[in-house]
């Protein structure tokens, strides 16, 4: 297991905090190994660009992340790639178990990967083909240079690499996984009435009880209107990367002790598969507000699936949340937002709203400008809570 302690030994050099995962069989000895220690925070994902989302928002926070995946998985993740790691410059090595080019028995795994060090170039991304267990200071290199540079970079890591150390050894194996009590029963019931307010009207009353909370707000016009009802430093305001605002809200928690609250919408959540790994953690400083009009609001108005068939407070319950609220007024609204004052949890809000958008100007910040302002607003928001010492390592 040589190859694999090197990696584990790389990433704490480089002061690598959280790691991200999502399963390749080829890596399993990595990933069986980095489980068992203690020095790094894991993520276990089920999507891989839900994983950009949740190192943005780490390293928004301060952190130092990665993310650990299979190489086809990039495919899934290159939006989020460009649109928020490079286009905010935020630092992401990618270490990717790069699947077509070695031994590799799936047909379907060649067309995809074989040309990936073409591809990345092309999206200008750096990155460095380790092939041998000897090539393994281009590791090094990689993680160096995403946080150097402040942006993503992907080492490509052929089995080759491990071939042989992991070959035959027990502790590559996970254990079976435990079922005892996972089944809780749900009970839910609730009544329905036609919704009052609009997002806009929404978002204004949030963002008159906020004090030192971090807010991330959803792409398009929910970043609008929250830009022109209170803007703010300690707002993250998303300019792009579809259905990552809560990934980038969840991300955040797991650095600091701030209440993070994070405006999402019902078709944003829909698209993302991050609500059971929130719910698996449970960072108690975490609120996400499902501002559900039952549209995509920002491309027209297009109908999603929770206006006529999925009930988003539920989903969440099924997800494994346990404080949940349905809100359909403003006196509600205000009511959770004191209870939340109160008493610190986990909590997912649906708030059904009237289709409709405020006629708003767009957000008069770029990306940069966006982070670095955050990100002085949260150490100064960080050292005015105890003395400084709110801060989770």
């Amino acid at each position: 297991m040589e190859a694999e302690k090197e990696v584990l030994r790389i990433l704490k050099r480089e002061g690598v905090e959280l790691v991200a995962t999502l399963p390749c069989e080829k890596i399993k000895g990595l990933l069986s190994l980095l489980e068992r220690d203690a020095d790094f925070k894991k993520i276990h994902l089920l999507k891989e660009e839900d994983g950009v989302g949740v190192c943005a928002g780490f390293a928004l926070a301060g952190g130092r992340p990665a993310l650990l995946i299979q190489s086809s998985g990039l495919g899934n993740a290159f939006n989020a790639l460009l649109s928020l790691s490079a286009f905010y410059r935020l630092p992401l090595p990618v270490l990717a178990s790069w699947r077509g080019v070695f031994k590799e028995k799936i047909g379907a795994q060649i067309p995809f990967n074989r040309p990936l060090p073409a591809v990345l170039s092309a999206f200008g991304i750096p990155h460095k083909e380790i092939h041998t267990a000897e090539d393994l200071d281009a590791l090094e290199d990689v993680v160096s240079i995403a946080f150097k540079e402040e942006m993503p970079a992907v080492a490509l890591i052929s089995p080759r690499v491990w071939e042989e150390s992991s070959e035959g050894c027990e502790c590559c194996e996970f254990s079976a996984p435990r079922r005892e009590g996972w089944r809780k029963a749900l009970r839910f019931e609730c009544d329905v009435s036609p919704p009052e307010m609009t997002r806009f009207e929404a978002i204004k009353i949030i963002a008159e009880h906020l004090n030192e909370e971090v807010v991330v707000s959803n792409i398009g016009v929910p970043s609008k209107e929250l830009f022109a009802a209170r803007d703010r430093a300690l707002n993250f305001y998303m300019l792009g990367s579809y259905s990552q605002a809560s990934c980038i809200g969840f991300g955040i928690s797991l650095r600091t002790s701030l209440p993070v609250f994070v405006l999402d919408g019902d078709g944003s959540l829909l698209a993302t598969s991050i609500l059971p790994v929130i719910a698996e953690h449970a960072p108690e400083n975490l609120t996400i507000f499902c501002l559900d009009n039952g549209t995509f609001g920002s491309t027209g108005d297009q109908p999603t699936q929770a206006f006529s068939q999925v009930d988003m407070e539920l989903l969440a319950k099924s997800f494994g949340f346990v404080q949940t609220e349905k809100v359909q007024n403003a006196s509600q609204l205000k009511g959770v937002l004191k209870k939340i004052a109160e008493e610190p949890a986990l909590r997912f809000v649906h708030v059904l709203l009237k289709p409709g958008n405020a006629d708003v100007r767009n957000v008069g910040l770029d990306a940069l400008a966006i982070k670095r302002r955050f990100r002085v607003a949260l150490e100064q928001a960080e050292r005015n809570e105890k003395g400084g010492e709110c801060v989770k390592r």
